[in-house]
């Protein structure tokens, strides 16, 4: 192997490497946001597209999860 550049960060690029068994580092949600934004809508599919970019988890403990799921 040829140094870190071998090394997945994500599921995707362990995908593309063929690696089916890759689980990744685990990260504490205190270290990347929720959002507000509801399941299913454009703005939550971009967040979960950004953390897939970088390298997060797709979910976070605090993320709504549904329509009754909001601050008063």
């Amino acid at each position: 192997m040829g140094g870190d550049q071998d090394v997945p960060k994500s599921v995707l690029e362990a995908i593309k490497q063929g690696q089916w068994d890759f689980e990744p580092e685990s990260i504490e949600e205190k270290r990347f946001d929720s959002t507000r934004a509801m399941p299913g809508t454009d703005e939550k599919l971009e967040v979960l597209a950004e953390r897939v970019r970088a390298g997060l988890p797709l979910w976070h403990g605090h993320d709504r999860t549904d329509l009754d799921d909001c601050e008063a």
